[in-house]
């Protein structure tokens, strides 16, 4: 080997660093004479490239040891790798050898710095080194520039660069374009991408791979599928990566048939399908209810071998449970050698969405044991169950477990946050989380007054919607349902009638069923059942159960037997199966002496097999539900339990409490009649509550139907003698006891 020369030795040491045979090259390379820079130069670089970070430094700093001085191609290749594998404090130690070997005006090197910080993710760094450049940067700079404005999220400065590179009169190439390009799909901004789609033709790259691809993923963003499909179209060599955007951006815009059809054409053509192109076409059936085709498509996806792709199942799993088919997400999910984040959030998600609130709980709890940390998404849907449930207690801890994991919140969360704890009827909670956001949109807003209303606080939801309105919030559909129920049910007459005007001629909301339900309620608690009526006849909606549920009810309160008897017979067409307007027709009847009409609703319910719902009132101690009927003795503590009544009754006798027998069953004598409301399920819920819940906690009884008003009574003065906050939540709302007075204000 002595025989041969210095070029010889180096370019056998490149060859082999190059192919990537290094122990070979690093032979070679102690056999070399003599050691150049060259020599060290080619041993760096095949390091770099496989990215052995620790055999690179040491080769880097040796060269050094040994006398060689680095030269910009050494600090390139070193920098490089840096770029590469997000060695930032690295590459601050090259940059500081950088400058105290004064190389921070070479080109060739800040142009790897440049690179190196935007790629670790420090932009501002890369632009301060950028602009203390001279005046004059070469194309390879401003490129680096471009796509690390683009790679961080700066779009727009992105594009700003761009110009100013057309400014300096800088030519772009296929690397500028790309970059540019996908800053313009970032922000939409459509009319800036098809100035430089012109660029791209007079400078010859149209037909370049890579900008197409760019080209057909920016038109596609900016919604702009027809230019998207022409690109496409043209591309003489079909590129998977191009049609993957092309599905992305129609699913984006809705067009899920025009989607499945570039799917079609992927799959007719031959092209070879990769891991994301199905999770785009499973999105378009998750929107498209479409289970036949999903399940070839799924079918396709075992096939061709993508079954344990995590980012194929995570499609499946969302897919399956945004089509309510709850059966095939889990048998997914269960086959999933690894479950990241979105894995379980996809489930608990559609376990939530498709009712099916306990299970998704269960879920979350599962994936807390298999260590998995939750995100927004997720939680959000926790919530959402919790509130559903009713299950402040189990919302509590997931708030807590959120504030203390330090995960940053998000508008969704509390959002969630709020209408959980409005809903469980932790009013005040809600209240707290409502004032601790940065910011509220109209869904916090909504959630608030939606809240107060439920929690017999009518009169707070008003002075919310003034304060919402005031910072210049717009309501929508659901805000007006909050503010008309809030209304009605704090008796605020002219406050309605002035929201429900307002909604169409100020804010351009066509009322729904479920406002004239509302409205209709909030009249006929009024006694304006003409007025009523007259807008029953005037609604540009078919009147639903809702709206005429509330027109039978004021019909009730007010003894207006013939509009309550056609509101009923409508009620019998929507809803066969509900005894509600049976019996309360019946009792209408009963109470004016129209006893064989009475009667013959109450055959006609034994006859098409309809059956009163028994009252049922529960109490939640420890984690386990305790439930009681009327009158029930199932209970293991009964004989606590009716020793507490017979105490409770006593002492709120004294108090004042007198019992309403219109409220008790009509074939008993009078003592028959008052232990009958005393054994109420509200009462035996309260006694055993006021058994169990520790002094100063508040006592939580739910009911399965509206609360009777001797109950509803009894619960003020068992508020008052024995100090205790009572909240009751009925099929109506909830009911705060506190001191003798009820939230609801005796209006519910």
């Amino acid at each position: 080997m002595s025989e041969r020369d210095e070029f010889t030795w180096n370019t056998m040491i490149a060859a082999y660093a190059n192919s990537g045979k290094l122990t070979e090259a690093i032979e070679v390379f102690k056999e070399t004479p003599i050691k150049s820079s060259i020599s060290w130069n080619s041993l760096i670089s095949g390091y770099c490239r496989r990215g052995m970070e620790i055999e690179a430094f040491g080769l880097f700093w040796g060269m050094q040891f040994e006398g060689q001085r680095p030269n910009q191609y050494t600090m390139g290749s070193i920098l490089r790798m840096c770029s590469t594998l997000g060695l930032l404090q690295r590459g601050k130690e090259v940059h500081g050898y950088v400058i105290k070997t004064q190389f921070e005006s070479n080109d060739y090197v800040v142009t790897g710095l440049v690179d190196m910080y935007a790629k670790c993710n420090c932009i501002w760094e890369a632009e301060y080194l950028f602009k203390m450049m001279p005046d004059k940067k070469n194309h390879v700079m401003w490129t680096a520039m471009i796509a690390g404005y683009s790679q961080n999220g700066e779009a727009f400065k992105a594009i700003e660069c761009h110009r100013d590179m057309v400014v300096e009169g800088v030519e772009s190439n296929q690397f500028t374009f790309p970059s540019v390009l996908t800053a313009c799909a970032a922000v939409q901004a459509a009319n800036f991408g098809s100035q430089v789609h012109s660029c791209i033709v007079r400078s010859g790259f149209e037909a370049n791979a890579f900008v197409q691809t760019a080209l057909v993923d920016m038109y596609a963003k900016c919604r702009d599928l027809g230019s998207a499909m022409i690109i496409l179209e043209k591309m003489e060599v079909d590129d998977v990566v191009s049609w993957n955007s092309m599905i992305v951006g129609c699913v984006r815009q809705g067009c899920e048939e025009e989607a499945l059809l570039s799917f079609q054409k992927m799959h007719a053509r031959g092209m070879k399908l990769d891991n994301f192109t199905y999770p785009s076409v499973l999105n378009c059936f998750a929107s498209m209810k479409d289970m036949k085709n999903a399940m070839s498509v799924h079918s396709l996806i075992v096939k061709t071998g993508f079954q344990g792709y995590k980012l194929v199942n995570n499609a499946l799993v969302d897919m399956y449970a945004k089509q309510g088919n709850l059966d095939c997400a889990l048998r997914v999910f269960n086959h999933m050698p690894n479950k990241d984040v979105v894995s379980w959030t996809s489930l608990v998600t559609g376990y939530a969405h498709n009712d099916r609130h306990e299970e998704a709980l269960k879920l979350f709890c599962d994936m807390r044991m298999a260590g998995i940390y939750p995100d927004h998404i997720v939680l959000a849907s926790v919530l959402s169950s919790c509130t559903e449930l009713t299950m402040a207690e189990f919302g509590q801890q997931v708030h807590a477990n959120l504030v203390k994991s330090g995960l940053q919140s998000s508008k969704s969360v509390d959002n969630s946050l709020v209408a959980m704890y409005a809903k469980c009827g932790c009013i005040e909670d809600a209240s707290r989380v409502f004032s601790s956001m940065q910011s509220q949109d109209v869904i916090t807003w909504t959630a608030l007054i939606v809240g107060h209303a439920q929690n017999g606080k009518g009169k707070d939801s008003v002075r919310l919607y003034e304060q919402m309105i005031a910072t210049g919030t717009k309501p929508d559909f659901i805000t007006f349902i909050g503010l008309l129920f809030a209304c009605s049910h704090a008796g605020l007459l002219e406050s309605g009638r002035s929201y429900f005007a307002s909604m169409e001629s100020v804010y351009g909301i066509k009322p729904g069923p479920e406002h004239y339900a509302c409205m209709i309620d909030l009249l006929g608690r009024a006694g304006k059942l003409v007025e009523a009526e007259k807008l029953l006849n005037q609604m540009d909606v078919e009147p639903d159960a809702a709206v005429w549920k509330a027109l039978l009810a004021a019909c009730r309160v007010h003894r207006n037997l013939e509009l309550g008897e056609r509101a009923a017979k409508n009620l019998f067409e929507l809803e066969p199966t509900n005894a509600v307007p049976y019996i309360m027709l019946s009792n209408m009847y009963s109470a004016a002496g129209k006893w064989e009409d009475a009667a013959q609703i109450r055959r006609m319910m034994k006859s098409r097999g309809i059956s009163k719902e028994p009252g049922c009132s529960w109490v939640k101690i420890n984690s386990k539900v305790h439930s009681f009927m009327s009158e029930d003795r199932s209970h293991p503590r009964t004989a606590e339990i009716y020793s507490k009544i017979d105490e409770m009754m006593l002492l709120i006798k004294e108090a004042g409490y007198v019992p309403d027998m219109s409220f008790a069953l009509h074939n008993t004598d009078e003592e028959g009649k008052e232990l009958g409301l005393a054994y109420h399920s509200e009462k035996l819920a309260i006694a055993f509550g006021l058994l169990t819940v520790p002094q100063g906690a508040p006592v939580r009884i739910f009911k399965n139907l509206r609360v009777c008003g001797d109950c509803h009574t009894a619960m003020k003065y068992i508020s008052s003698v024995f100090h205790r906050h009572i909240i009751l939540r009925d099929s109506n709302c909830f009911h705060h006891f506190k001191d003798g007075q009820c939230s609801c204000g005796d209006y519910w």
